[in-house]
C-alpha cells in the first residue's frame, strides 16, 4: 500500500472518529477506568512498557495486602525466603572471584586488569549502601525490594552477553549498586519479629547472606571448570528471577514508616543518629574491628596456603571456605537459645572471646600444621557471626523508625573495617609473614573488647556501667503467637495517633515495630496499590 493511500485512510478514520464523538457520548466507565492495552494506558505509547512494569511491581496480591486489624506476621517460611533472597543477591558480588584468570583470557587482558572487576564491584556496593539502603525508611519496602531485584537480575543478562571488558566492568558496577536487598531486608525483619525472637530472625537472614558469599565461590568455580564462565551469570540471571517471582507472590506490603521525609534530609539525619545514640557508635566500632580481622585473615590465608610448607593449589585453597558452613548453620540456633534471652552485650563478648581464641590458635600453629588455620576458620567465623547478629539486634532497637539509616551507619563502618583489614593484612604479611599479621588481628579483637567493656549493658550514656549488670532480657517468654496481639494493638494505636510527619529524633515508638502512616494503611488495605 502506498504512502498516499495510508494518508487517505488515516484522514477518513479521523473524520469518522470525529463524527462518532459528536453522536455518541463516552460511557462513565471509560471516563473513570483507563484502558491498559498493548499501546499503554489509554492508548498512549509514551506510557507503554514502563507503566506496565510499574503496575505489575506495585500491584499487591490480595493475600499480601496490609490489614491494620491483622498485621502480617513474620513466619518462619517468610523468614527463610528472605534469607534465600539474600543468598542469591549478595552472591552477585563474589561470582567473579574464582573466575578472574579465566576472564583475563576470555577478554584478552592481563590478570592485573581483570582484578579490577571485584574492586569496582565493591565500590558500587558501597555506593548502594550509602545512597539506596537509607531509602528503606521513606519508601514502601515491597515495591522497593522488587524493583531492586528486577533491575539487578536484568543487568545480569548484560554480563552474560557482552564481549567488551569495559562494558562488563560498568554493568557489574551498576549491578553491585543495586545488590543491597539484604540490607533492606535486615531492618525490616528486625521490625517485624517478636522481641523474644528478634535475634533468631536476624540470624537466619545473616546466615543466608554468609551462605551467598560461600555458595557464589563454590558454584562459579565448579561451573567454570566444566563449561563457559558465562554460564555462571546465566545461572545467576535465572535464580534471581525465580526469587523475584517468589517475593512478588509472598512478600507482604508494609506501609511507610516516615511518609513525606525528604531524601537529602534523610541522608543528613544519619549523622544525627550517630551523635544521638552511644549504643550505635559502640556497635559500629566493634563491627569495624571484627570485620577488619575477618578480611585480614581470609586475605593472608591465601598467601600462607599457597607458599611453603603447603604449596596448595587454588582449588584446595578455595575448599577452605567450606569451614564457614558449620558456624553459618549454628548461628541461628545460638541466637535462639542465647542472644534472644540475654542482653546483646553478653553475646558480643562471647563472640569476641571466640574470635580471640580462634585467631590465637591459627596464628601460632599455622606454620606448623594446616589444622591451625582450619580450627581458626571455624571458631573465628562462629564468633564473628555471633557478634554481628548481636550488634544488629542492639542497634535496630535504638530508633525503630530509622532502622534502615541505623543499618547504613553500621554497614559503612563494617565496610571501612574490611578495607582497613585487607590493606593492613597484606602490608603486615609482606613485612613479617603470617605471625605478624595474625598478631595484629589479635590486637584488633582486643580493641573491640575494650570498646565493649567501656560501656555497660544498661548504660544510657557514652561511658560507664550505670543501671546494674542484670543481663537477662525482659521480653515475654511466650512465642510469636502470644506476642502478636500486642503488636496488633500497638500498630492500630500508631495508625490512629499518627497525624504528622516528624524526624526519628522527635518520635518515641515501640521497639517491636515502627509506626505506620494512616494514609498508607488505608491505601494498602483498600486497593492493595503501592504509591511511589
Amino acid at each position: 500500500m502506498g504512502i498516499s493511500n495510508d494518508s487517505n485512510d488515516n484522514s477518513h478514520s479521523h473524520s469518522a472518529a470525529a463524527n462518532n464523538q459528536d453522536a455518541t457520548a463516552p460511557s462513565p466507565e471509560s471516563q473513570v477506568v483507563p484502558e491498559v492495552s498493548a499501546k499503554g494506558i489509554d492508548g498512549k505509547p509514551t506510557a507503554g512498557i514502563m507503566s506496565r512494569i510499574w503496575y505489575i511491581v506495585t500491584w499487591v496480591p490480595p493475600a499480601c495486602r496490609y490489614d491494620p486489624e491483622n498485621p502480617p506476621k513474620l513466619t518462619l517460611a517468610l523468614n527463610i525466603l528472605f534469607g534465600i533472597a539474600c543468598t542469591f543477591t549478595v552472591a552477585n558480588l563474589y561470582y567473579s572471584h574464582p573466575l578472574l584468570n579465566i576472564m583475563a583470557i576470555s577478554f584478552d587482558i592481563t590478570q592485573e586488569r581483570a582484578s579490577t572487576i571485584p574492586t569496582v564491584a565493591q565500590a558500587g556496593y558501597a555506593a548502594g549502601l550509602l545512597f539506596l539502603c537509607p531509602m528503606g525508611d521513606i519508601v514502601k519496602r515491597r515495591p522497593f525490594v522488587l524493583l531492586l531485584m528486577a533491575f539487578t537480575a536484568t543487568i545480569s543478562l548484560g554480563l552474560c552477553l557482552t564481549k567488551s571488558f569495559e562494558a562488563f566492568v560498568a554493568l557489574n558496577c551498576i549491578m553491585s549498586v543495586t545488590t543491597v536487598t539484604p540490607q533492606i531486608m535486615l531492618p525490616l525483619v528486625s521490625q517485624l519479629a517478636a522481641p523474644n525472637r528478634r535475634a533468631t530472625a536476624i540470624a537466619i537472614v545473616v546466615s543466608g547472606l554468609l551462605l551467598g558469599i560461600l555458595i557464589a565461590r563454590l558454584l562459579s568455580g565448579i561451573i567454570a571448570n566444566y563449561s563457559s564462565w558465562r554460564n555462571v551469570y546465566w545461572m545467576s540471571f535465572a535464580l534471581q528471577y525465580v526469587i523475584l517471582v517468589l517475593l512478588w507472590f509472598c512478600m507482604p506490603d508494609y506501609p511507610q514508616t516516615n511518609k513525606g521525609m525528604n531524601y537529602f534530609r534523610m541522608l543528613f539525619s544519619i549523622l544525627g543518629l550517630i551523635v544521638k545514640h552511644p549504643q550505635l557508635v559502640q556497635s559500629c566500632l566493634i563491627g569495624f574491628f571484627v570485620s577488619s580481622t575477618f578480611t585480614s585473615f581470609w586475605t593472608t590465608l591465601t598467601f600462607l596456603l599457597s607458599g611453603d610448607p603447603y604449596n596448595y593449589s587454588t582449588v584446595v585453597i578455595g575448599l577452605f571456605a567450606l569451614a564457614g558452613i558449620v558456624p553459618m548453620l549454628s548461628g541461628p540456633f545460638f541466637a535462639n537459645r542465647f542472644t534472644d534471652k540475654f542482653h546483646t552485650h553478653v553475646s558480643v563478648l562471647i563472640g569476641q572471646i571466640f574470635c580471640l581464641i580462634g585467631i590465637a590458635i591459627g596464628t601460632y600453629t599455622g606454620k606448623i600444621t594446616v589444622a591451625g588455620p582450619i580450627i581458626q576458620a571455624i571458631i573465628f567465623d562462629f564468633g564473628q557471626q555471633i557478634s554481628q547478629v548481636a550488634n544488629r539486634t542492639a542497634i535496630y532497637g535504638v530508633e525503630p523508625k530509622a532502622a534502615s539509616r541505623v543499618n547504613t551507619a553500621y554497614m559503612v563502618s563494617v565496610f571501612c573495617g574490611q578495607l582497613m583489614g585487607t590493606a593492613a593484612g597484606n602490608d603486615l604479611y609482606a613485612r613479617g609473614g603470617w605471625i605478624l599479621s595474625g598478631s595484629a588481628n589479635i590486637g584488633f579483637i582486643g580493641a573491640g573488647m575494650v570498646i565493649l567493656l567501656l560501656r555497660g549493658p544498661k548504660e544510657t550514656r557514652w561511658l560507664g556501667w550505670r543501671g546494674g549488670i542484670d543481663l537477662r532480657n525482659k521480653h515475654d517468654e511466650d512465642g510469636d503467637d502470644s506476642a502478636q496481639p500486642q503488636r496488633q494493638n500497638e500498630s492500630r494505636g500508631a495508625v490512629q495517633a499518627e497525624g504528622t510527619d516528624s524526624s526519628p529524633s522527635e518520635n518515641t515508638v515501640s521497639p517491636q515495630q515502627g509506626d505506620f502512616e494512616k494514609g498508607d494503611v488505608q491505601q494498602s488495605a483498600t486497593a492493595g496499590r503501592v504509591s511511589e
